[in-house]
C-alpha cells in the first residue's frame, strides 16, 4: 500500500509540472484534460491509507491556483496570439529602417529577466499572470504559416474546440529566428536576482540588449543614507540626486526582513554598461529614471507605468481578476482597449472587433514607421526599433498613453500616463492629432458590444486643443461615451 501512495504522490507531481508545460507551450486543450485528470487523482487519493491530510490540502491549493488562473486568463485574452505572428503582424525582415544619421547600431533582444510579484495575485506554482503574458508575448508564435485562429480552436470559455487536436499545426515556421532566452524569477533576494542579470550581461552578445521586466508593491528605501557614497561623483550627479536611486524600491517578499527582497534602482546601476531595456509596472517606477543620470556607459530605455493606477471594471489595483492594466496593454493590447471600457468575451461582436483589431494594428504599423523616419528620435530607441519585440511593447505604451490622455476618468491627469525615457519626439507626443484620432476612431466603432453601456442622445466630444475639432453631437450608442 505504501507502494502505491508513492506511485499516487508520483502522478501528481508529474501531472502538476506537465500541466505548466503545456500552459507554457499555449496547447489549452491539454491544459484542461490534465486538470480534469488531476482533480479526479486527487479525489481518489484522499481515500487511500496513509494519505496526509496536509497534502491534501496542498493539492487541493494546486487546483483551485490552475482553476483561478484559467478564469482569469479567459478565452477573450487569447483571440489573438500573446506571441508575436508573422501571420497577423509585420514580418521582421519588412520593418522599416531606421536612418544611419540617428543610429549607427541596431540591437536585438537577446535575454530577458521577468519577475512579478503583489500579494494575493493570480499565479499557478511560481508564475504569475503577468510574468506569464510578459513571456508569451517574447516568443515567435510557433504556428507560423500555418497559423489557426485561437477562436477556432478554442470554445468562448476556453474549452477545448470540437474533434480531434491536429498537432502537426503546431509545427515551428523554420525562417522564424530564435526566441530570446527568458528566465523568470519568483519572489527573488536580490542576491539571486543580481547573479542571474550578471551572468546574462556576461554571456551578452556585441548585438544583444537585456529585456528586465519588474512588476511589484512600492517601498520606502531603508538604507539611502548608507549607500548614497556608493555611486561614482564623478558621472556629475550630486549626492542630492543620488538620493532618489535609494528613496524607494520594488518589494518581491514580505516587509520587515531587511530589504532582502528589495530591488533598488541603485542595483542596476553596474549593469548599465551593457544594453538594457528595463520595463517598470509599479507606483514608483518613476524613480528608476535616476538611472540614466548616473550610466556607466549605456543610456537604458524604459517603459514605466504611471504613479496612480486606474482601477477600471475589470482591472482593478489589486490586479484582480485580469492583472496589471499595464501589463495587459503591453501584451495584448485591443483586449486591454476593451477591458477599460467594461467589454469582455460575453458581449462582443466578433464582426466588430476585427475591424477595430485591424485599424489598431494598422495605426500601430503606421506609428512604427513615422518612429523610425524620424530624424529626432533619442538613439537609444533608434537602436531597437528594429527588433520586433521591442518595437511592439514600445508602441503599445504609447497606444495606453494616447488612450488614457483621451479616456474621460483620466482626462488631463499626468498621474495616470505611463512614461517612455528617454522620451519620444514632440510630434509624437500622445496628444498629439495623429495619436487621438486613431484612439476616437476605434473608440466609435459602433456596436462593438450588444450589451449597450448607456445611451447618450446628445454628447458634446470635447478634445484637446491640438486635435482641432470642433464640437460634435453624438446620437450614437455605445461605448464612445466614456472618452471626453
Amino acid at each position: 500500500m505504501f507502494e502505491d501512495l508513492n506511485l499516487a504522490s508520483k502522478q501528481l507531481r508529474f501531472i502538476s509540472r506537465f500541466l505548466l508545460v503545456c500552459l507554457l507551450l499555449n496547447r489549452r486543450e491539454m491544459v484542461q484534460q490534465l486538470l480534469h485528470q488531476l482533480k479526479a487523482l486527487v479525489r481518489l487519493q484522499e481515500d487511500l491509507p496513509g494519505f496526509q491530510e496536509t497534502d491534501f490540502k496542498e493539492w487541493k491549493l494546486v487546483i483551485q491556483e490552475i482553476v483561478r488562473f484559467l478564469k482569469a486568463d479567459t478565452a477573450f485574452m487569447n483571440i489573438r496570439p500573446l506571441r508575436y505572428s508573422i501571420v497577423l503582424e509585420c514580418h521582421p525582415d519588412s520593418l522599416p529602417p531606421v536612418s544611419t544619421l540617428v543610429v549607427r547600431r541596431s540591437l536585438r533582444l537577446r535575454d530577458a529577466i521577468l519577475s512579478s510579484y503583489h500579494h494575493n495575485e493570480v499565479k499557478f506554482s511560481e508564475l504569475t499572470l503577468d510574468t506569464f503574458r510578459m513571456l508569451q508575448c517574447l516568443e515567435w508564435e510557433p504556428s507560423g504559416s500555418f497559423y489557426q485562429p485561437n477562436f477556432a480552436r478554442n470554445g468562448q470559455n476556453g474549452a477545448p474546440g470540437s474533434g480531434r487536436i491536429n498537432y502537426s499545426q503546431d509545427i515551428a515556421d523554420p525562417t522564424l529566428p530564435h526566441n530570446p532566452r527568458k528566465a523568470v524569477l519568483y519572489r527573488p533576494s536580490v542576491t539571486h536576482f543580481l547573479a542571474v542579470l550578471a551572468t546574462v550581461c556576461e554571456e551578452l552578445p556585441s548585438d544583444g540588449v537585456i529585456l528586465i521586466y519588474l512588476s511589484a508593491a512600492a517601498g520606502s528605501g531603508m538604507y539611502a543614507d548608507a549607500t548614497s557614497d556608493r555611486l561614482n561623483p564623478s558621472c556629475g550627479q550630486s549626492k542630492g540626486d543620488d538620493s532618489s536611486l535609494h528613496a524607494s524600491c520594488l518589494n518581491f517578499g514580505s516587509h520587515g526582513n531587511g530589504g532582502i527582497n528589495s530591488i533598488h534602482p541603485s542595483d542596476l546601476v553596474p549593469f548599465t554598461r551593457r544594453p538594457l531595456f528595463l520595463v517598470i509596472d509599479c507606483d514608483s517606477s518613476e524613480a528608476f529614471e535616476a538611472i540614466n543620470g548616473v550610466q556607466k556607459g549605456e543610456t537604458a530605455a524604459m517603459l514605466l507605468s504611471s504613479s496612480s493606477s486606474y482601477q477600471a471594471s475589470d482591472v482593478g489595483s489589486s490586479r484582480q481578476p485580469s492583472g496589471s492594466l499595464f501589463t495587459i496593454f503591453l501584451t495584448a493590447p485591443m483586449q486591454a482597449f476593451c477591458l477599460l471600457l467594461g467589454v469582455s468575451g460575453t458581449d462582443i461582436d466578433m464582426d466588430i472587433y476585427n475591424k477595430a483589431e485591424k485599424l489598431l494594428s494598422s495605426s500601430l504599423s503606421d506609428w512604427g514607421s513615422t518612429l523610425a523616419t524620424s530624424d529626432t528620435i533619442d538613439p537609444v530607441w533608434a537602436q531597437v526599433l528594429t527588433d520586433p519585440f521591442l518595437r511592439r511593447l514600445l508602441l503599445s505604451v504609447h497606444l495606453l498613453s494616447a488612450v488614457l490622455s483621451l479616456y474621460a476618468p483620466t482626462f488631463s491627469k499626468k498621474e495616470f500616463i505611463p512614461k517612455c525615457v528617454p522620451c519620444l519626439p514632440a510630434s509624437f507626443l500622445p496628444t498629439t492629432a495623429a495619436c487621438q484620432t486613431v484612439i476616437l476612431q476605434i473608440a466609435t466603432q459602433k456596436d462593438l458590444h450588444s450589451q449597450k453601456i448607456d445611451r447618450v442622445t446628445q454628447k458634446q466630444c470635447h478634445v484637446h486643443e491640438s486635435y482641432r475639432v470642433k464640437q460634435k453631437v453624438h446620437e450614437s450608442i455605445g461605448w464612445r461615451v466614456y472618452f471626453c
